[in-house]
């Protein structure tokens, strides 16, 4: 587990250097389209930075705004928070998780933050209405476990910078083919390696899905055999953790919120084609059969 926690914060570390360098080269293409001359070096770094330190601190913010989720309540939802309670004390976390509701038919969950006194699970109305006591329990204990190993910060640094430069790369490359990214030839605008720079800018804005869709694969799959595992220590009933995972995995509705940059984050595909398909190279999440088994071969 020490691994995979140490893991987990080289690729934040990593991704976020990314992040700084991509968001420099498109912003310093975009100033010099705008003829800022060389200040535009600086600021498309002094923007990058503070872009990524402010997605840093706030992406569980900026994750439940997309997710569209509301804090849960001690009177409406009482045994959520006292599964949550016990299952705190069981993980041996110093603080508790804030709790987040979304109001959905489709049941799920995720957990989403910068560390574990800053960690938030959310779930949605559906999993709260097709799930008994002890199915909830071990979905709340797999949640718990993501935000032990960490793999919560990883998993929204990737969702906020990947979505991120995925719209920035779209307004920027539309306005580029219609025109308005254009400069006037001139001999005289600026060097060789302006120039350079300016095509590995147009470069990313143009790839930027792609490492988008990459950036996600390097959450490893394993976290979620381990994450299984851990709520199963947690809770000593990995057949609760079954059934939910059934239960889950076949329902026939498709969470609304979900998108592409946050898939990875629940603890099944929130998308029905998905769910349906089997695990690939390209899927966010083991199959059913596979987290099953290994889940089995536990008792």
């Amino acid at each position: 587990m020490y691994e995979d926690i140490r893991a987990n914060k080289i690729k934040t570390g990593v991704i976020i250097s990314i992040f700084i360098i991509a968001i420099t080269l498109i912003l310093y293409y975009v100033c010099m389209a705008f003829d800022l001359g060389p200040v535009s070096i600086f600021i498309a770094l002094g923007v990058s930075i503070a872009l990524s330190f402010g997605s840093y601190y706030n992406s569980d913010k900026i994750v439940l705004s997309m997710s569209k989720a509301r804090p849960a309540t001690h009177e409406e939802n009482q045994k959520l928070v006292n599964i949550l309670d016990a299952l705190v004390i069981s993980a041996g976390l110093n603080c508790t998780p804030k709790i987040y509701v979304m109001e959905d038919r489709e049941p799920n969950a995720f957990a989403t933050g910068r560390d574990p006194e800053h960690s938030v699970i959310c779930v949605t109305t559906g999993l709260l209405e097709k799930l008994d006591y002890y199915e909830l329990e071990g979905v709340i204990g797999h949640e718990l476990a993501h935000i032990a190993n960490y793999d919560i910060r990883l998993s929204a640094v990737v969702t906020v910078m990947v979505s991120f430069v995925v719209i920035l790369s779209d307004v920027f490359t539309r306005a580029f083919l219609w025109g308005g990214g254009r400069r006037n030839s001139d001999n005289d605008s600026g060097s060789r390696g302006n120039a350079i720079f300016m095509l590995i800018g147009l470069a990313f804005l143009i790839l930027a899905p792609i490492f988008g869709k990459l950036a996600q694969l390097a959450i490893s799959r394993r976290r979620e055999f381990l994450a299984d595992a851990t709520s199963a220590r947690y809770t000593r009933n990995p057949d609760a953790l079954i059934s939910a995972l059934e239960k889950i995995s076949n329902d026939p509705n498709e969470l609304e919120t979900a998108n592409k940059s946050t898939a990875h984050m629940y603890i099944v595909t929130p998308f029905r084609d998905d769910k349906i398909n089997k695990s690939s190279i390209w899927s966010t999440h083991p199959s059913l059969e596979e987290r099953v088994e290994a889940l089995r071969n536990l008792k």
